[in-house]
């Protein structure tokens, strides 16, 4: 029997790709969002996917609507969250997307995490990912199988809305120590061991993976060689002094209500390069014909003119 996958948050970036990654594994789908939502990338995207007739359902629902969320999970074997947002998405509407599947009878349940291993840092030290753990709590008592994917941080963001590689001046930035390594997984390799995640019955608790393990120093020797240029090191300075600049930003915030304030970026980028959630056996293999994005071939398409299209 075809299983068939809900989707939440599917029309944000990794929702819509988990979406057509699914797809792709030729699941049914069905695809919830809330009013207002704007659905076109998400049916551009299924559109440009080869395939004549992808089984796609799109739901609207509203998340006070206990009724809706119950039809929305009817007939669903595993519930995928990728919903984004601050404490009342990621733990309201979480629990009662949650709820829903559990009063329905669906067997599996993959919540909202995509991040580094949070179980492995300190309660109170990174807002976004403290949500996370809050849900967990709630998540762990329910009457259903979850399975949470940990993928360090998005490789993507290397080459916007995570500063550590300063092409104008050959850098590459880092806090405490260059050589301490972290892991990143692109987007689009996210989405797709999700998918697989979602259509295998037998997947534990947590699962790990990385597309690349590397330390600062690790992307400094990449990018000289990709570019050509020569690349340094620039030192930001200690795991102390990024603390530091945390409490002032908070302060001079106070409880911003922005998903991704300064402070908040560094709250993440402290816990990478301090080297806490890193891990050195990962999950990767788990799927054989899974195709992982590397650092390099990453860096080559973001940094090098052989990147950009003619």
């Amino acid at each position: 029997m075809k299983k068939k996958i809900l989707v939440a948050g599917a029309t944000g970036n990794l929702g819509s790709k988990i979406v057509t990654a699914l797809v792709k594994e030729n699941a049914d789908v069905r695809a919830i969002v809330r009013h207002g939502s704007d659905i076109s990338t998400l049916s551009s995207m299924i559109a440009d996917q080869d395939i004549a007739a992808p089984n796609v359902e799109v739901v609207t629902v509203d998340y006070q609507d206990k009724k809706q969320l119950r039809e929305a999970c009817s007939d669903i074997s595993c519930v995928v969250s990728a919903l984004s947002g601050l404490a009342d998405v990621v733990i309201d509407q979480q629990k009662l997307l949650l709820d829903a599947a559990v009063e329905t009878g669906v067997a599996r349940f993959i919540p909202s995490d995509y991040s580094l291993d949070f179980t492995k840092l300190v309660p109170g030290t990174n807002r976004n990912l403290d949500l996370r753990r809050v849900f967990h709590e709630y998540l762990d008592k329910a009457p259903l199988r979850p399975t949470t994917i940990f993928n360090g941080a998005f490789m993507d963001l290397l080459s916007g809305q995570m500063p550590m590689i300063v092409k104008t001046f050959h850098q590459v930035l880092y806090w405490g120590s260059p050589d301490v390594k972290f892991d990143l997984t692109h987007t689009d390799d996210v989405a797709m061991y999700t998918a697989k995640v979602a259509l295998d019955n037998d997947a534990p608790r947590y699962l790990h993976i990385a597309g690349a393990s590397v330390s600062a120093n690790d992307i400094r020797k990449i990018m000289t060689e990709v570019t050509g240029d020569r690349y340094k090191l620039f030192n930001a300075g200690s795991i102390a002094r990024i603390n530091k600049l945390i409490k002032v930003g908070k302060f001079f915030t106070g409880r911003s209500h922005d998903l991704y304030p300064a402070w908040q970026g560094m709250q993440y980028m402290r816990d990478m390069m301090e080297g806490k959630a890193s891990r050195s056996v990962h999950d990767n293999d788990r799927y054989d014909d899974m195709v992982w994005t590397s650092i390099e071939s990453f860096l080559i398409k973001n940094f090098t003119a052989a990147g950009v299209p003619a």
